[in-house]
Formats: C-alpha cells, sequence, structure tokens
C-alpha cells in the first residue's frame, strides 16, 4: 500500500523552477517565498507537494540572453508562472490549479 502512495505522490510532485542570479534582491525574496510556500504545504496540505529548481542564469549564455534583467521569473511545471514578485497566496493558488492539471 505505502508504495502505491508514493509512485502516486511522485507522478504528481509538480517542480516549481526558479530563473535567478546571484546578487538578485528580487530573486532572493522570490526564493524565500517559495521555499516558506514549500515548508507549509508539506506539513498542511501534503496532497500538494512541489520540488523547488533553482537556475541560475548567469551560468547559461543562451538562458542569460532569454531572461536577461527580467528576473527573477518562476515557472510551475514548465509552465510560467510569475515574474519579479508573488505573493504566497498568489503561490498557494497557481500550485492548487497545476496540481488539476497534473
Amino acid at each position: 500500500m505505502r508504495q502505491v502512495h508514493e509512485a502516486r505522490k511522485i507522478r504528481t510532485m509538480l517542480t516549481v523552477t526558479l530563473y535567478s542570479r546571484p546578487g538578485c534582491c528580487l530573486c532572493e525574496e522570490m526564493e524565500a517565498i517559495v521555499r516558506a510556500v514549500q515548508k507549509d504545504r508539506r506539513n498542511e496540505i501534503p496532497e500538494i507537494p512541489f520540488q523547488i529548481e533553482k537556475v541560475d542564469i548567469s551560468t547559461d549564455p543562451e538562458l542569460n540572453s532569454r531572461f536577461s534583467l527580467e528576473i527573477p521569473v518562476l515557472y510551475i511545471n514548465g509552465q510560467f508562472a510569475f515574474m519579479y514578485e508573488l505573493r504566497a497566496d498568489e503561490l498557494r493558488q497557481r500550485l492548487a490549479h497545476a496540481r488539476k492539471d497534473a
């Protein structure tokens, strides 16, 4: 039974990708909000888990060209979700919506 639950959890795990660069204050703020929501989600609503993928655009010329100064940018399961700033409640809503679509 546990294996079935774990397999279901893996299939429904959302991925939140944060495109940022070192020294970006807005990026640090967005990451802090995402991590706080992730912590809350795991404790309060475990049926919507997500993993965080942080991408430093300064290490990839293509990403650096694509995003340049338009960071931070947040994607949920490969879909654009936020740019520059977000609120925790907005992220929770987007995660719930993405979960329904997964």
